[in-house]
């Protein structure tokens, strides 16, 4: 007895390998997480910790996974180095407003503000695009660690 050929199935194709040099699920959420550790950071240590809170998750993240996963040493990096530039910001306004007796407040405390909702949506940006296996490059950071 014959089949029909409208009930005959087409083989189904091979799947297609991943990318390569795409990172893998793993590398991209630990990406996520190198980004993320650093609000976790700010939410820990409070508005006066944030000079050393947002960068103690991503340089762990980035010390313990860099020779394993290439996307997450990358991102690492650069949570990092943002994270530091940021601090470094924060440290010059707080010294501005010591060494002028509380007169540089006036500048400092706007741009506190501005720099702390910049980085907030900036870090969040950054962990989307991780989760997405994007290599984001945060604007206006100092590259210190290479």
């Amino acid at each position: 007895m014959s089949v029909p050929p409208e009930s005959v199935v087409p083989p189904t194709p091979p799947s297609e390998p991943p990318l390569v040099g795409a990172p893998s699920a793993e590398e991209r959420q630990w990406a996520l997480f190198a980004h993320l550790s650093a609000l976790i950071g700010a939410i820990v240590t409070g508005p006066f910790g944030h000079g050393w809170g947002c960068f103690i998750g991503p340089l762990i993240i980035w010390l313990v996974k860099k020779d394993t996963m290439p996307f997450v040493n990358d991102q690492g990096k650069e949570a990092l180095n943002f994270n530091i530039t940021v601090a470094i910001a924060f440290l010059i306004l707080l010294l501005l407003s010591i060494m002028t007796f509380g007169i540089g407040l006036v500048l400092a405390i706007p741009l506190w503000v501005i720099i702390g909702i910049a980085w907030l949506v900036l870090t969040i940006i950054a962990a989307i695009k991780a989760n997405e296996g994007v290599r984001y490059r945060y604007p206006f950071t100092l590259r210190l660690i290479k």
